[in-house]
């Protein structure tokens, strides 16, 4: 089965970087949708960036476009660059897998909605 770990958070002041990283085993599929999610106590959680694995194609929350970037690599390892970190994105990050497609007029990207079938434990970022 998919098991999901994620490594990289920590705090750091505004303004500053991290990049966390998602360590994927039992993936097998050839097309598949990754993502990052993160939650906060009392909100609900919030798809922060996806990515198919096809072709490349993203998909950015409004509130982290032009700051954030998801990435993999060829061991399948997910990415999230985060740079300009503000207060409001101190949150667990959540990384997930076997996401559902969504097909759109400009073609497939992956489904910012928590119907994701495996998750991983999360990891803390904290801005002050």
């Amino acid at each position: 089965h998919v098991q999901l770990v994620e490594s990289g958070g920590g705090s750091v002041q505004t303004g500053g970087s991290l990049k966390l990283s998602c360590a994927v085993s039992g993936l097998t599929s050839s097309h598949y949708c990754m993502a990052w999610f993160r939650q906060s106590p009392g909100k609900e959680r919030e798809a922060v960036a996806t990515i198919y694995n096809g072709d490349g194609r993203t998909y950015y929350a409004d509130s982290v476009k032009d700051r954030f970037i998801i990435s993999q690599d060829n061991a399948k390892t997910l990415y999230l660059q985060m740079n300009g970190l503000k207060p409001e994105d101190t949150a667990s990050y959540v990384c997930a897998a076997q996401g559902p497609f969504v097909n759109s007029p400009r073609g497939v990207y992956c489904t910012p909605d928590p119907q994701y079938g495996t998750y991983g434990q999360g990891t803390q970022v904290t801005v002050s």
